[in-house]
């Protein structure tokens, strides 16, 4: 890529709808794709967009609460990412870096605010008044407790059940010891179940 020159990929329309975001970790194919966007090939980078662009969505969105911000989250962290790619170190893997870029990016916004979905079949959701909700109801009470956990408890909920992310992963992503994960893992659930509870009430 010429000096002075910066060529950002280009950003697809995103569909505003929240799915299950899989861990697109290839790591050598990733690494592969940031040297040759860096070696000037436009759709080596088009490539990682593709790659990462959801799950990132779908990660500002749980940590939001809100399409808008969660899009713009997306854009400034591709576009940070893009600006600083000459500084990523293949020796970690892509997708924590851009996960990282994510979270912090998501805290941004929430401090800027001043405002301080069915899990898996770990975490179950309780039903009010033993009637059964619709897929809807149960989603719509656990983003809301979601919403009410810390940012940094509300991360961890967010790799663990949505990203599909181990331990390991979750603490490579955010930067704390494995134990430090399972601590606020723990705690997080135990809040959200609370917090559940007294809504199904």
């Amino acid at each position: 890529m010429a000096p002075g020159i910066t060529c950002f990929p280009t950003f697809p329309k995103l569909v505003c709808t929240v799915v299950k975001a899989s861990a697109a970790n290839d790591d050598d194919l990733d690494r592969s794709l940031v040297q040759e966007y860096l070696n000037g090939k436009r759709s080596a980078g088009d490539e990682l967009v593709n790659r990462y662009q959801r799950s990132v969505f779908n990660v500002a969105l749980r940590m939001l609460g809100n399409v808008q911000d969660a899009e713009d989250v997306t854009q400034t962290t591709f576009g940070n990412a893009f600006a600083a790619l000459e500084s990523y170190d293949p020796k970690f893997r892509f997708f924590s870096w851009i996960y990282r870029m994510t979270f912090n990016e998501s805290l941004n916004t929430i401090k800027r605010r001043r405002n301080v979905v069915s899990l898996d079949g770990s975490f179950d959701v309780p039903v009010a008044n033993g009637a059964s909700a619709s897929a809807d109801e149960a989603e719509d009470r656990v983003g809301r407790a979601l919403l009410d956990l810390k940012p940094d408890d509300r991360a961890v909920v967010i790799l663990r059940h949505f990203v599909s992310f181990s331990y390991e992963e979750i603490s490579d992503v955010l930067g704390v010891p494995v134990k430090t994960v399972k601590s606020r893992l723990f705690t997080a659930r135990e809040r959200m179940r609370q917090s559940l509870l007294v809504t199904s009430a």
